[in-house]
């Protein structure tokens, strides 16, 4: 393939901006594509609160720019650069105004706005910068505008006139800034007509994501099995129909890992470093962590984490109905992780009457050097989610020679095969998964998991498999690299 001119757009990106899975993938695929021999540019707003300007040395280049939002509104910006690695330039958006009065980067009250705004100024920069793109390639509904702005009120800039247009959508329940469901149904937004002024409140009913969905050139999906489950009611989050009309233009790219961070070889903040040849080192770890949080220092009971936000979609309904169960046995938890009050309060009260066995630790208050220190010092990875786009924690813990334990649902599906000792030689399987989103099977799950810790050979086969595994972004970008050439095909199509 030729080589490709591709603009990233994202709201976080690691190491800048990160409140989650998002702030990896904007990261690990511009870098991958550069190593690839693409010419890439990434953009993000500047987040003044959050991102420290002179850490990252970063450059004003565009000073007091005025952007025409509309016939009525205008606002100056300012662009700055960075650097995401060497010959990779990050540009951010700068508006102190819309996006640097809170550390919280996401608490606006006017979140529609902001990104309104956000995507204007990135295709107005684009032109500054005078480059031509094959890709614009838009992450989640925080970009979703982008596609909708080119081809209508951008589509006679010769800049972008030849460059197509791919959404990705990381999680289908965000679409707008605020939830989509709590729109009244006749005031939700169709995405045919022009979009509201910037200063009226209807903008706030805007659907960023059914706009990306029904005007970029090519749309996919974090994994292929989320690609599938969003063409159902009960996982479209109201797009299903939209989707299903589109269908043949979206696709599932399962993400990976950045192997170059996520290294138990080389990993800084570990304890012991050690490799799938030296997989009897890990045990260091689980030491040092079961010290660092007084549990008792016993080297074969079994401990299990979960490292995700407390949130219902992650499955803590079943964490918390299971936990009373599992803690009767001889394991030990680790929960890292900060979301709803209702989990954490019911999960602190657990670990008062267990404090021997669970442990939680609210992730903004993390005391360790790295959280990949949890998957290092771990048996198990539990995360039961009753959906999931991707998940990429699944693939830290694989890397680290923490088994998995999930519910089979997008891109757990995709990754985590189910291990059975009866057909082991022909699945290969590398973890433990169970279909239903009910308690009783995830019970069912735990149990084989635990009794299988107990058989060592069987179990150290276990680890070397899923350590041995890649899902290093490798793979993922050249998939990605197939599907600018879909959308670029799609474009002329038109």
């Amino acid at each position: 393939m030729k080589k490709l001119k591709i603009v990233s757009i994202s709201s976080e990106l690691d190491p800048f901006v990160k409140t989650g899975g998002l702030g990896d993938v904007a990261r690990a695929l511009p870098k991958s594509l550069h190593r690839l021999g693409h010419e890439v540019i990434v953009i993000i707003p500047l987040y003044t609160k959050v991102i420290n300007i002179k850490k990252h040395n970063l450059k004003e280049i565009y000073p007091d720019v005025l952007i025409n939002i509309d016939k009525k509104n205008s606002i100056k910006v300012s662009f700055w650069c960075g650097e995401l690695m060497p010959g990779l330039p990050v540009y951010f958006v700068r508006c102190d105004k819309y996006f640097g009065k809170k550390k919280n980067i996401y608490v606006s009250s006017r979140e529609n706005a902001r990104f309104y705004l956000f995507s204007v100024a990135v295709l107005k920069l684009v032109s500054l910068l005078k480059f031509k793109a094959d890709i614009i390639h838009c992450h989640d509904w925080f970009t979703g505008l982008i596609p909708y702005l080119k081809t209508t009120r951008f589509k006679d800039s010769q800049t972008l006139k030849n460059a197509a247009t791919i959404f990705t959508i990381h999680n289908l329940t965000y679409q707008m800034g605020s939830n989509w469901w709590d729109v009244p149904v006749e005031l939700r937004d169709k995405g045919k007509l022009a979009l509201p002024d910037f200063k009226s409140a209807s903008l706030a009913h805007i659907n960023f994501a059914k706009r990306g969905i029904m005007y970029a050139d090519a749309v996919n999906t974090v994994s292929e099995t989320y690609a599938k489950e969003i063409l159902k009611k009960n996982f479209g989050q109201d797009l299903h129909r939209i989707l299903i009309n589109r269908q043949h233009k979206l696709f599932g790219v399962v993400n990976g890992i950045d192997y170059y961070q996520y290294n138990p070889k080389t990993d800084k903040g570990l304890v012991k470093n050690y490799t799938v040849e030296t997989i009897h080192r890990k045990i260091v770890n689980k030491r040092y962590l079961q010290k660092l949080y007084h549990l008792p220092i016993l080297d074969r009971t079994p401990l299990i984490c979960l490292t995700s936000r407390l949130v219902e979609q992650k499955g803590f309904d079943l964490v918390i109905e299971v936990l009373p169960i599992l803690l009767s046995q001889d394991v030990q938890v680790i929960i890292l992780g900060a979301g709803d009050k209702k989990y954490v309060q019911k999960l602190n009260k657990l670990a008062k009457a267990h404090a021997d066995k669970l442990i939680v630790i609210p992730s903004h208050q993390e005391v360790l050097k790295r959280e990949t220190l949890v998957y290092a010092g771990s048996d198990f990875f539990l995360l039961p989610s009753r959906f999931e786009p991707c998940g990429i924690n699944q693939l830290i813990s694989f890397r680290y020679g923490c088994v998995p334990i999930v519910r089979a649902t997008g891109g757990l599906s995709d990754t985590v095969i189910n291990f059975d000792p009866k057909t082991d030689k022909k699945t290969q399987g590398n973890g433990f998964n169970f279909q239903n989103y009910k308690t009783a099977e995830l019970l069912v799950a735990l149990t084989r998991a635990l009794e299988t810790y107990h058989h060592r050979q069987i179990w150290k086969d276990l680890i070397r498999r899923g350590m041995s595994a890649s899902f290093s972004w490798d793979l993922p970008a050249r998939k990605y690299l197939e599907l600018y050439k879909k959308a670029k095909s799609f474009k002329q199509e038109q």
